[in-house]
C-alpha cells in the first residue's frame, strides 16, 4: 500500500477557529513540534493575507527541517489577470517553501453568485496558476474548495475544475468537504468518480501515478475524521488535518485521532511508533500555545482517553487491560488512569494506590474500608475522581504515611475595595516547619492569590526551589444551590511544574477554607515528590 502524507494546516486552517490564535514565533515552534513527530507537509499560512504569516515564513527560511516540507497557502490567480502579474501568487513564491498550496472553486454558486465569475473563466484560473507554479519548480498541491457541494450541484462542472488542475500539472488533487456537510456513505461514489476523471485526463500512464489524492474534512456533522479515514480506504493519500481539530465553525479533522487510526487500526505507513508516543505530549503543546483547554475527552490523547471508573471495570483491567481498552495507552504516549468515587469499588483503591506508592493495609485501613470512606465522602461533596493529588494525601493519612512538610497555625485574609479602584487583597499566615515558625504576609488579585503568595513567601526559607511550581486552572463549584449563599462549594486547583500536572481539591461552606485545602494539599503533593526526587538523585 502506497504511504499516507499528513499534511498539517493548524497554522493557518485551526487559527481560523474561535479563540485559537499564534504569533509568528509560536507558529514557528509548533511547526518544528510538528516536524519532530514526522508530519510531512505543514501549512504555515497565506502570505498574501496578513503580516504575521510573511513574518512567520521570514522566520521559517533560516530553519532547516528535518523531514517536513513547508507549504505556503493561497488562492489562484484573480479574474482577467495573469499569474506572473498576481500579487498573491507572487506572495506565494516569495516564501520560498518547496510546497505551494493553492485553492480554486469547484461550486458553481461560488464562481457565479459569490466571485461574479464565470464558469469558463474559473477553469482557467486554475489551470493557469498550477501551471505558473509548476513552471517555477514547486511542488503543488490544488485544494478543490467545496469540491463535494459542487459535485452534488453540478457533477460534470465539478469534474471539469479538477481536470483543469491535472492539466496544469499538480502533484496532489485534494478534495474539500468545506462546509463540512458529508456523509461517509457518499465519499465511496464521489471518490470513485474523481478516480476515473484522474486516469482519463492523464496524457500517459506515468502522469496518472504520479497525481495523487487527498482529503480535506470540516467538523460541522461531526464526521471530519470519518470522512478523511474513508477518503483513504478509497484510494486517498493525503490527509489534511489540524492538532486537536482545531479549525473554522466546528473545526478541521483532528490529526490525533487520525494519526493512530492509520497507524494502529489501519496499519498504514504514516510515522514511526517512537514518534507516535509523542503524540499526547504534542496535543497539549498545541492547547497550551493557543491557551484553551485541553479537552480531556478527546480520543487517544485526552487525559480520560484511558480512564476507568467503574468498579467492575477496574477489575477487568487489572486482569487484563483489554477487556476495556481497544488499544495500549503508551503508544499513543497516553496512559491508563483509574478514578476513585463513590462508584468504585475496592478494585479502583488497590490500583490507585499502586499507582500512587501508597502501601495499603497499615493503620487497619484496607481497600474495602478505604473505598467505604471515600463513599461518605463524595457524598459530602467530595469529588476524587478529578483530584489525584488529594486522593494521595487521603490515602497516606488514612493509613498513617502522611508527613506534612508545614502545618498551618492560622491565617487571616481582608479585601479592601475603594469606590475607584478594583478589590485588592492581603494575606497574613503563620506556619511551622518542624519545630520552627515562619510568619509572611502577601497581596494579590484576589484572596486565594494573596494567601499563594503569603504561603510561597512563607515556605521559601525552608524550600528555596517552589518557583518552579505555578497554579494554572481554579474552579469553583457549588455543590447544593438550594442553600444559597450557606451551599458547600468545591474548590479545585491544577497546579504544574517542569515534570509534570496535579490536581488538588477542598470542600467546605466557606469559599476561602475550601480553596485553602485545595492550595494546602498542593503545596504538599509538590514538596513531597520534590523530596522523593532529591532521595533517588542523592542514591
Amino acid at each position: 500500500m502506497d504511504p499516507i502524507f499528513l499534511y498539517d494546516t493548524t497554522l493557518r486552517d485551526g487559527t481560523q477557529g474561535e479563540n485559537v490564535t499564534f504569533s509568528a514565533e509560536e507558529k514557528l515552534n509548533i511547526a518544528m513540534r510538528l516536524d519532530d513527530i514526522g508530519v510531512q507537509y505543514i501549512e504555515g499560512g497565506w502570505p498574501g493575507s496578513n503580516p504575521r504569516d510573511v513574518a512567520f515564513f521570514d522566520l521559517a527560511k533560516r530553519v532547516k527541517f528535518k523531514q517536513a516540507r513547508l507549504a505556503a497557502f493561497g488562492s489562484t490567480r484573480k479574474p482577467g489577470t495573469r499569474p506572473d502579474e498576481d500579487n498573491n501568487l507572487i506572495a506565494l513564491l516569495e516564501t520560498q517553501t518547496p510546497a505551494v498550496t493553492i485553492f480554486g472553486k469547484s461550486w458553481g454558486l461560488h464562481v457565479e453568485e459569490v466571485m461574479n465569475n464565470t464558469l469558463k473563466e474559473n477553469l482557467a484560473m486554475i489551470g493557469d496558476s498550477v501551471a505558473f507554479l509548476k513552471q517555477q519548480d514547486r511542488e503543488v498541491i490544488y485544494d478543490a474548495e467545496h469540491f463535494f457541494d459542487g459535485y452534488r450541484n453540478n457533477k460534470d462542472y465539478a469534474l471539469q475544475t479538477i481536470a483543469a488542475a491535472i492539466s496544469g500539472g499538480a502533484d496532489f488533487i485534494v478534495l474539500c468537504d468545506t462546509n463540512g456537510g458529508t456523509l461517509p456513505l457518499e465519499m465511496d461514489s464521489i471518490i470513485t468518480e474523481v478516480q476515473k476523471e484522474i486516469i482519463n485526463n492523464s496524457a500517459d500512464s506515468s502522469q496518472k501515478d504520479a497525481i495523487k489524492l487527498g482529503i480535506h474534512s470540516h467538523n460541522d456533522c461531526g464526521l471530519a475524521v470519518a470522512n478523511a479515514i474513508t477518503a483513504v480506504h478509497k484510494g486517498a493519500v493525503m490527509v489534511h488535518g489540524t492538532i486537536n481539530g482545531y479549525g473554522e465553525r466546528c473545526g478541521n479533522a483532528d490529526l490525533t485521532a487520525i494519526i493512530p487510526i492509520l497507524c494502529l487500526k489501519m496499519e498504514r505507513e504514516c510515522i514511526s511508533g517512537e514518534n507516535l508516543k509523542k503524540l499526547k505530549n504534542l496535543s497539549r503543546y498545541v492547547s497550551e500555545t493557543a491557551n484553551l483547554v485541553p479537552l480531556n475527552s478527546r480520543p487517544f490523547v485526552g487525559k480520560s482517553a484511558f480512564a476507568h471508573k467503574g468498579g467492575i471495570h477496574v477489575s477487568a483491567i487489572m486482569k487484563t487491560p483489554r477487556a476495556y481498552e481497544h488499544m495500549e495507552p503508551k503508544q499513543v504516549g497516553n496512559k491508563r488512569r483509574v478514578l476513585v468515587s463513590d462508584l468504585s469499588g475496592k478494585s479502583n483503591v488497590e490500583y490507585k494506590a499502586k499507582e500512587l506508592g501508597v502501601e495499603l493495609g497499615k493503620n487497619g485501613f484496607d481497600s474495602s474500608k478505604i473505598a467505604s470512606e471515600i463513599k461518605q465522602l463524595e457524598q459530602d461533596g467530595y469529588q476524587f475522581d478529578t483530584a489525584d493529588g488529594s486522593f494521595k494525601i487521603l490515602l497516606e493519612k488514612f493509613t498513617d504515611q502522611f508527613k506534612p512538610h508545614f502545618k498551618l497555625e492560622s491565617f487571616r485574609v481582608t479585601i479592601e475595595k475603594d469606590k475607584d479602584q478594583p478589590c485588592s487583597a492581603h494575606a497574613t499566615i503563620k506556619i511551622s516547619v518542624g519545630d520552627k515558625k515562619e510568619i509572611t504576609a502577601g497581596e494579590g488579585y484576589g484572596p486565594v492569590s494573596a494567601l499563594d503568595n503569603a504561603l510561597r513567601k512563607a515556605l521559601d526559607k525552608f524550600y528555596p526551589d517552589l518557583d518552579t511550581m505555578r497554579l494554572v486552572d481554579f474552579k469553583v463549584r457549588v455543590i447544593d444551590g438550594t442553600r444559597g449563599t450557606a451551599a458547600k462549594v468545591r474548590v479545585l486547583i491544577e497546579s504544574r511544574d517542569q515534570n509534570q500536572i496535579w490536581s488538588t481539591m477542598g470542600v467546605s461552606e466557606d469559599i476561602i477554607e475550601a480553596s485553602w485545602q485545595a492550595l494546602a494539599d498542593s503545596f504538599q503533593f509538590k514538596l513531597a515528590n520534590q523530596e522523593k526526587l532529591r532521595i533517588e538523585n542523592s542514591a
